[in-house]
């Protein structure tokens, strides 16, 4: 598995690509360096730099890219690498050689007690934000270079959890200042579970940028998320009163950009885990869960599934995961026909 991160390296902080990297044992801080690497077991790294990093992606035979930000209070070993795991091979159940799941792993902390690390990882969700935006930089550089025949086609995508979608906004909204705008990379950003407050695209919001980035923005909210109700007292704590975008989709979804769509998960989310909020993976006998079965599909087609024409809010119901994809020599469309009891509409 590829991935990249700026959680500080055991070692010489210089890179040097062909060399065998560890993560720094305890240390949580959020680096300015950014590390391109492939991951060969657990705890067995090794680092190619940006761009044969690039360049591996571009020969991988799968269709396109699905880049996932992770939540907070995440290890890389116990959960970011599993869940990354988990989701390549539901992603593959649902759509074989759709998708390459590449993580953007970004420092956590490991204290004892969730509320404590929520206002660390908050700041350094902030500052890795700031750092991850020379991806960016890095692959239109790389991308530069290659002529016309060898141009990369493949499409990129984004799956941001949580807190996760705080470092995918300061990422774009840092490139955006310094640079005037951000190109359109995206085909698809999905925006699960998203712990930023419910203006963030609103005018003059960082949202706005994100809309521009993207050809759809998707955000996945349910209101009986227990954990983003945690999220909104620590936020009240510190002054900070805002509604959480994972709860309730965007605060005004008719001044938000046109390719923002709302889709409601309250049907599913809190069968899916305890807190109703890591819902962005399987359902609870293991099989692709409704979240991702419009994902993939979303990207396989490049348009939202399900969404009617002028229609922005879709409701996303557990049956949508009940049937399996036809076999891949099936006439039928591989993603469930909208029902009463599937995708429902909503005005």
């Amino acid at each position: 598995m590829l991935f990249v991160t700026n959680r500080r390296l055991a070692g010489p902080r210089r890179s040097d690509p062909g060399r065998f990297v560890t993560f720094a044992e305890g240390d949580g801080e959020p680096g300015v360096s950014l590390y391109f690497c492939e991951r060969q077991g657990p705890g067995r790294y090794v680092e190619l730099t940006a761009a044969p990093f690039f360049s591996r992606l571009r020969r991988s035979a799968r269709q396109q890219i699905l880049l996932f930000v992770h939540g907070f209070n995440c290890q890389p070993e116990r959960q970011i690498f599993p869940d990354a795991g988990r989701l390549q091979r539901l992603c593959d159940a649902l759509a074989p050689g759709l998708v390459e799941v590449v993580p953007l792993v970004w420092p956590c902390d490991d204290d004892f007690g969730l509320v404590l690390d929520y206002w660390d990882d908050q700041r350094a969700a902030e500052i890795s934000g700031l750092v991850l935006a020379r991806i960016l930089g890095k692959f239109i550089a790389w991308r530069d270079r290659l002529g016309r025949e060898e141009a990369c086609l493949k499409h990129v995508n984004v799956l941001a959890h949580s807190m996760g979608n705080r470092v995918l906004a300061v990422a774009l909204a840092s490139w955006a200042h310094d640079y005037g705008c951000v190109p359109a990379l995206f085909r698809n950003v999905f925006m699960a579970a998203a712990d930023v407050p419910d203006d963030l695209f609103a005018p003059g919001q960082p949202g706005t940028v994100i809309a521009g980035a993207a050809r759809n923005v998707v955000v996945y909210h349910a209101a009986d998320d227990l954990a983003l109700r945690s999220s909104k007292v620590v936020n009240v704590k510190n002054r900070i009163v805002r509604r959480r975008l994972g709860h309730t989709g965007p605060a005004d979804l008719d001044t938000s950009p046109r390719n923002v769509v709302a889709v409601d998960c309250d049907g599913f989310n809190s069968r899916y885990d305890r807190f109703g909020h890591s819902y962005f993976l399987a359902d609870p006998e293991g099989r692709p869960g409704a979240l991702l079965r419009h994902a993939v599909e979303t990207m396989r087609t490049g348009r939202v599934a399900g969404l009617a024409p002028d229609r922005r809010r879709l409701v996303l119901e557990p049956e949508t995961a009940q049937a399996l994809p036809p076999p891949a020599n099936s006439d039928q469309p591989p993603f469930a026909a909208p029902t009463r009891s599937g995708l429902a509409e909503s005005s």
